[in-house]
Formats: structure tokens, sequence, C-alpha cells
């Protein structure tokens, strides 16, 4: 998978922003990301401190671009945009404040074409992450919400290989009929990107009525809005998880569906459902999971758990970059 997305990055040259410059993992993974000339990073913090902290882990961050938000040259036509940006929400010296830190900084950077992509939250929460993003990035045309998925790989020796993506197991709480909407089909467009043809499967309790119940409606419908949007899009529900991905049991309880039996996306009613069974694919299933992806933004930006390591920076680097 990754060596594809490093393929895209090598014909279109991108500058990524890391908002957590001093942290070791970032600088681990900003070496690496060096190394391979496919991504250009770009740190945030003090140039003192984050070349004493590269030099402290033995990592090489010669020639990389390291800005200090406290001394850079352009802070008032950025504190300017962002007050445009923010349209009264704001004023100059609360932009200003927000603008010292590395998350609205960094944001700031991608909104002003510095930087292509940005991925944070390694010290920073995830609403930390998504909040500059939503005010200062915004939602793509059409959308209006923002949503999240996983991409899940299993590529063990001890077992099948496999790629699916699951969504929103992050983001969206309790989805509505419209969000779903929104998710699935941006759900199903990063699919593309990762090389998968999307086949997306609306989960429920209920199999095309089996079941009964606002959660089953909700599912039902949305499906039906997707169908009606994308008419080109292969999406189908609603189906519990069994008649979604096994061929015999497809043939038993939907033979006549599309996508029942070798559906590939998954989406899920609600971030309960959603959270659990990606945890279950990493954990039983064997599945490696990578995300949370943010979707429906006017530009790539990812946030990292606070628990990652420096492989993690590194593969969600790659991935950030690649939807651009």
């Amino acid at each position: 998978m990754f060596e594809n997305l490093i393929d895209v990055l090598k014909e279109n040259p991108r500058k990524i922003v890391f908002t957590e410059g001093p942290d070791a993992r970032i600088l681990e993974a900003s070496d690496r990301l060096k190394k391979g000339g496919f991504l250009t990073p770009i740190l945030i913090g003090n140039v003192e401190e984050v070349q004493a902290a590269a030099k402290a882990g033995g990592f090489d961050n010669e020639g990389l671009e390291i800005i200090d938000p406290t001394t850079y040259p352009e802070m008032d036509e950025m504190v300017a945009k962002m007050v445009e940006l923010r349209k009264g929400k704001m004023d100059e010296a609360q932009c200003r404040a927000a603008l010292a830190k590395g998350n609205y900084f960094g944001t700031m950077l991608v909104k002003m074409g510095k930087a292509d992509a940005l991925l944070g939250g390694a010290t920073y929460s995830t609403a930390d992450t998504v909040r500059p993003a939503l005010q200062l990035i915004k939602t793509k045309p059409g959308n209006k919400s923002v949503s999240s998925c996983f991409i899940m790989v299993r590529e063990k020796e001890d077992a099948e290989p496999g790629m699916c993506i699951m969504a929103d197991c992050a983001i969206i709480i309790d989805p509505s009929e419209d969000e779903l909407v929104e998710c699935a089909i941006e759900t199903a467009k990063t699919a593309k990107v990762f090389g998968m043809d999307p086949k997306v499967a609306m989960l429920s309790y209920s199999t095309k009525g089996s079941g009964k119940g606002d959660t089953v409606d909700k599912m039902r419908n949305a499906t039906e809005k997707v169908k009606a949007a994308c008419p080109d899009l292969a999406i189908d529900g609603e189906f519990q998880f069994d008649a979604a991905v096994s061929p015999v049991v497809a043939k038993t309880k939907c033979p006549d569906s599309p996508v029942a039996g070798k559906a590939n996306v998954f989406l899920f009613p609600n971030i309960n459902a959603g959270n659990i069974g990606y945890k279950i694919a990493q954990r039983l299933g064997g599945f490696d999971a990578y995300g949370p992806v943010l979707q429906g933004l006017n530009a790539p930006i990812n946030d990292l758990s606070r628990g990652c390591n420096a492989d993690e920076v590194y593969t969600m680097a790659i991935i950030t970059a690649a939807l651009k």
C-alpha cells in the first residue's frame, strides 16, 4: 500500500507541517521522510529547542525548515488573514494569541498555501487538532460535516491478506442520515486514493428489513440518499456484517445485492459500533489500523494519537500528504 502512495508523492512533491517539532517521534519520522526524499517536513517550534532535541535523539534535521511562530516574519499578514476568516468571532489580539500555538499556526500555513498538509496531535488532543481545521480550513463546498475513517490492512503470514476501510470510528458520535451520506461518499473517495474499488456496506443489526428500529431506518434511508446522489457508486444496505462480507451468507440473505458478500468499505450507524468494530478487527483479526483519517475538509489535516510512535507518525504523514 505505502509503495503506491510514495510513488504518488514522488510525482507530486508536497510539504507537510508537523505542529510539534521538538517531539522525538516527530523528529525521527521527519528524519526518515527527509532520507526518503518524497515528502518535505516543516517543523514548528523554537529553532534551538528543535535542533537540541534532534541532536539528543541522533536525528538528522539538517536542511529542514523549522518555523518559530514567535519570530515568523509574516505573522502580521497571517493574523490579518485569520481575523478575516473568523469574521468577528475572534479579534486581532485573540488571533495573535492563538497563532502563538503550533496547532493554529500550522493550520494557517496550510490555509495560506505555505504547506500542503498538516499532521498534529502527538501532544495535542483530537479537539485541538480538529478545531483549528474547522475554523480556518473549513469543509469542502457542499459538505457540512467532517468525518473520519480507519484504513485497515492485514499483511500477516498466518492470515489471508486484506484491506478495508471503516467509518466513522472517531469523530461523529451519532451521525444523522445526511451526515452518513457525506461520510459514505467521502470514504468511498478515500478508498480510491488507496487503489481500492469501493463497495460500500451500510451496517446494522438488520439485513434488508429483517430487523426494525430507528437506526435500521437511518441506515436504510441514508443508503437510498447516497444511491440518488452517486448512482455510479456501489453501495447497499442495510446489512448485518456477515451479509456484507460472506458470499455464503449474502446468497441466503440478499442474493440480488451488488455489494453483499464482497464489501470493502463499512459505514457504522454510530461511533460506539464503529470504534468497537475497528478495534475488534485490529486486536482479533490481525489488521493494522491507520487513522483516524479526517474527511470532508478543504485540505488534508490529520490527528495523531498521543500514544503514537515514530512509525505511526511516518505512515500517517504519507497517508495525509497523499490525500491532497
